[in-house]
């Protein structure tokens, strides 16, 4: 079947084993099971990727090697894309740190059920097992697979091992103990969604007993004594695990360069080695006017090159028009031309990170840029802003040792001074502190990377997974 045909259910006849992917809505998690995708279908197994119409065109539109003539086109991947549900997508509120603006979009996704369902059955007709492999936030869509007798679902954890960890710990009624000191210093998850959010994550709830496994875009290398936890009985039960991240150093071509590259990468070039501060916050993110000025005074009293990626949070349509970002203060750009780059818009962040001239990100700790970070090398300032980022610049910070914090999570109502932004970049990027992180940083870089080489565990991990959903049992 042709990997670009809109709402295909038809499929290649005879295929012992087929995988139907089944992504949350929200970019990072659209990307991520785009790379598995890729990696999964390299196996010479069919995959069957899902989502609404214009999430399926957002993933698209944003990866430069995801489009109709790309690899993920002329691998087995088949894409299936339903009509978008009526949702309201308004303008990203900057006084609310969590993204509620995208919740009538995340609601959206419940309309999936049926569609899942019936792709899934009608693949099932002529293969002798279907594996469902879905997001955490898809368990209610999925939940009729387990009446399908030769289908099978996994659940994918988009998250960190650390954060999963916590939170199964803790709903598990504490099974075993743990550092106390840590648990005294280990951030809380107070403030970090919404009550409408947390309903929706409680509906899926019901619906991961009957899961087969848990796949991890992680690495053993990175968090392999939170792995070993998750593995406990006490946590997972009889469910396999596998690790088989991090999935953007594993899908090859993540890093493929695009042919007409973007004009912060031609501005890199002209850069010293490790001399460019990368600053960005992610999709979900966006600051109000005040905490714009003072980032644009603490970026240009540090002294420090960087490259600022000024957007505004994604709207639950993006191609509903961008919202309005706030405007930089009169005359920010001209006395930094040279030294500072500002980008508005979509920035590619693997490549940038990929870059030589870069030597320090800003980062809201989601798990794709925190991984994304790792696998280059990159030393982080840290600034989590929602969700389960709070917990991922702890494990960054504390227990990894390889990024400075810009503030504790407790003191997160509050604005980031220009005086604070300006002293954890120079730290960053130009202290003998900094120089220690990215000493840490770069030696976790190479045994990451060494972890998903040919025959490493990371990469026996997946050749695991293949084997188990391919198995005659």
């Amino acid at each position: 079947m042709d990997g670009d045909k809109r709402n295909a259910t038809t499929h290649s006849p005879v295929a012992e084993v087929v995988v139907v992917m089944v992504p949350f809505i929200a970019h990072g998690h659209l990307n991520q099971l785009l790379h598995l995708s890729r990696v999964i279908s390299n196996y010479n197994i069919p995959v069957h990727y899902i989502s609404f119409t214009t999430h399926i065109r957002q993933v698209r539109s944003r990866l430069h090697n995801s489009g109709p003539n790309s690899a993920a086109s002329n691998l087995n991947i088949h894409f299936h894309e339903f009509p978008t549900p009526t949702f309201t997508s308004p303008d990203p509120n900057p006084s609310n740190r969590f993204p509620a603006h995208l919740q009538s979009a995340v609601e959206s996704t419940l309309h999936l059920r049926r569609p899942v369902a019936d792709l899934v059955l009608s693949l099932c007709s002529s293969t002798r097992r279907v594996a469902v492999i879905h997001d955490f936030l898809m368990s209610y869509v999925v939940q009729d697979v387990k009446s399908i007798p030769n289908a099978e679902t996994y659940i994918f954890r988009p998250l960190s091992a650390f954060q999963t960890f916590w939170v199964t710990w803790e709903k598990s009624s504490r099974p075993f103990p743990m550092d106390p000191g840590l648990l005294k210093r280990l951030p809380s998850a107070d403030g970090s969604s919404t009550p409408e959010f947390k309903s929706f994550v409680k509906l899926q709830v019901p619906h991961v007993d009957f899961q087969v496994g848990e796949l991890f875009d992680s690495s053993r290398a990175i968090e392999g004594e939170y792995l070993e936890y998750l593995e406990r009985e006490e946590m997972i039960g009889k469910k396999k695990l596998w690790a088989i991240g991090p999935l953007n150093l594993v899908d090859k071509s993540a890093f493929t360069v695009s042919k007409h590259r973007h004009q912060c990468l031609q501005w890199l070039d002209l850069q010293p080695p490790s001399s460019v501060v990368y600053v960005s916050f992610g999709t979900t993110t966006t600051f109000t006017d005040e905490q714009i000025t003072e980032m644009a005074i603490g970026l240009e009293r540090s002294q420090q090159r960087f490259i600022w990626v000024v957007r505004a949070a994604d709207k639950g349509d993006v191609f509903d028009g961008e919202a309005k970002m706030a405007d930089l203060p009169n005359g920010f750009e001209e006395r930094v031309e040279g030294r500072g780059l500002v980008v508005r818009g979509w920035a590619p962040q693997i490549e940038i990170l990929g870059h030589v001239a870069t030597g320090g990100f800003m980062t809201h700790c989601g798990w794709n840029s925190c991984t994304e970070s790792i696998s280059k090398g990159v030393p982080m300032a840290t600034w989590p802003m929602h969700s389960d980022q709070p917990r991922n610049a702890f494990l960054i910070c504390d227990v990894l040792r390889i990024g400075l914090a810009v503030r504790d999570w407790e003191r997160r109502d509050e604005v980031v001074k220009s005086v604070v932004v300006e002293d954890v970049i120079r730290r960053l990027m130009d202290s003998k502190e900094g120089e220690e992180v990215r000493k840490r940083v770069v030696e976790l870089a190479d045994t990451v990377q060494s972890s998903v080489a040919e025959g490493s565990d990371s990469h026996k991990e997946t050749d695991s997974f293949i084997s188990f959903i391919s198995r005659h049992a």
